[in-house]
């Protein structure tokens, strides 16, 4: 845990009482804060109580008289302006207290920290390097292999934030930590600083619009993190991404080109004599603020499959050269990196069939790039729809021999198949038995894959849920063959 000391001595408001609230209420209660809890969850209140954290309603305006709050931390998951006013970010308003959240408060407490004396020489520990993730797809995947590479380059790491640990129950650093962070929307958007060294934007696309009021509010959200960033990696094939980039380019005529910014693309046409990672089919080139023109191969990465997988490994490898990892040290993290479980996870192999997890792609966008990634595919699709339609699926259907539907979009989905092959299959468990008896009838190989471009919460308590059940039953079929 690392201690928040900012508020030492003060009264601290904290909504939300999930991992990340108990992790903050932990760490301002370590740095000599009195937090003052509130969850409309009675099992979180409970669970607070026992570790004996004050509890209050914050609902109840006198208790903001009683208290002189110097900040209110609002956990991630709890809406704070749209689609409508949270009533107790309201009264923090009223009562002229800032809202904040646990991002902010990690960046804060490492600020900090006390400069301290190693053994008998007044050497100091350095400031530990921070690196933020941010993008509509990937973004987790991208975490974990800049953690990854660094950790086999033998770096002093850490990663947390949107994926493992919270950013707060994070070790304090010790000489040259580096910590990589995964930052979602809601993290990025009400965080009072997002100071880091490099910050990077993977991609943009439709997701997440009611909490923020539309695509501009969700893209404002994604692009305050490069404010406070002294470096960046940025996807550039999105007018969103291109934007950021072109803003951060140094307007002094000097120093046309420090480096400073990254620009992931594969067009090569772009950004042509800038710092840049192009990717390409099989390789990247990247021409960096080194002034080296690197090349690396990719064609044996079976782990990271897809264009879009192409495109995650240009921008762990900008994030490693701009921490001094060496390419060769680079190449051996992206050969040995397993992949993440609900990110186009092989779960295994039945003779001729072949069936991956990518229940992790709850937006259309991401269930398209798995489907581009393989062919004659027996296709699991349906959930709880989002914004924006289905329509960025249909250029990958040819790849699709048969397609199995379940939760509240079936019909949907059977609107956008039309003629081509599709069973309502209404339950996972169905759609797995369904698409395993079709595959087995195929001559050719074939993968079954669940990517639901649909989030899972009208079956499943999440996306994670949603996997561990298809790789369970996938994993009994395996072992009732053997």
């Amino acid at each position: 845990m690392i201690p928040a000391t900012h508020y030492n001595g003060h009264a601290v408001a904290i909504l939300g009482l999930g991992r990340s609230g108990l992790s903050a209420a932990r760490a301002l209660k370590a740095g000599g804060a009195t937090p003052v809890c509130w969850d409309d969850n009675e099992n979180s209140l409970s669970a607070a109580e026992e570790e004996g954290f004050l509890i209050a309603n914050l609902h109840e305006g006198r208790v903001w008289e009683e208290h002189d709050f110097k900040v209110l931390i609002l956990s991630p998951g709890i809406p704070h302006l749209y689609p409508q006013v949270n009533p107790i970010v309201r009264l923090a308003w009223k009562y002229g207290v800032p809202v904040d959240n646990d991002v902010g408060l990690f960046l804060a407490a490492i600020d900090e920290l006390p400069e301290e004396e190693v053994g008998d020489e007044p050497e100091f520990v350095d400031m530990p390097a921070i690196v933020c993730i941010t993008g509509s797809n990937g973004k987790s995947t991208v975490t974990a292999l800049v953690h990854h590479i660094l950790s086999k380059a033998g770096r002093n790491v850490q990663m947390g934030g949107n994926i493992g640990r919270g950013v707060l129950d994070l070790d304090p650093p010790r000489r040259d930590e580096i910590y990589v962070l995964e930052l979602s929307s809601y993290q990025t958007e009400l965080a009072s600083t997002l100071t880091c060294d490099i910050g990077a934007f993977l991609n943009f696309s439709p997701d997440h619009y009611d909490r923020h009021g539309g695509r501009g509010g969700y893209f404002a959200a994604k692009r305050r993190l490069f404010e406070f960033a002294v470096s960046a990696v940025i996807g550039i094939d999105e007018d969103e991404g291109f934007f950021v980039h072109n803003s951060l380019l140094d307007r002094d005529v000097e120093y046309e080109d420090d480096g400073r910014v990254t620009a992931i693309t594969a067009n090569p046409d772009f950004c042509a004599g800038k710092s840049r990672v192009v990717v390409g089919l099989d390789h990247l080139a990247a021409e960096l603020e080194t002034g080296q023109s690197e090349r690396l191969d990719l064609a044996d990465l079976a782990n990271l499959r897809g264009a879009h997988n192409r495109q995650n490994c240009a921008t762990a490898f900008a994030i490693c050269r701009k921490l001094e990892v060496p390419v060769n040290d680079i190449l051996s993290g992206l050969k040995t990196f397993t992949g993440l479980p609900h990110r186009m996870e092989q779960v295994g192999q039945l003779g001729k069939i072949s069936f991956v997890n990518d229940s992790k792609a709850t937006n259309v966008e991401s269930a398209a790039k798995a489907l581009g990634a393989y062919e004659n595919i027996y296709w699991i699709a349906g959930g709880q729809g989002k914004e924006g339609g289905l329509d960025g699926l249909k250029d990958y259907l040819p790849n699709v021999k048969k397609a199995y539907l379940i939760g509240e979009t079936a019909s949907q989905f059977a609107g956008l198949l039309g003629d081509a092959p599709h069973e309502m299959a209404g339950t996972l468990e169905r759609a797995i038995a369904l698409a395993m008896q079709d595959a087995d009838a195929d001559e050719q190989a074939s993968v079954i894959l669940l990517a639901p471009a649909c989030a899972s919460f009208d079956q499943f308590p999440s996306f994670e849920h949603r996997g561990d059940a298809f790789r369970a039953q996938v994993l009994a079929l395996l072992n009732k063959d053997k």
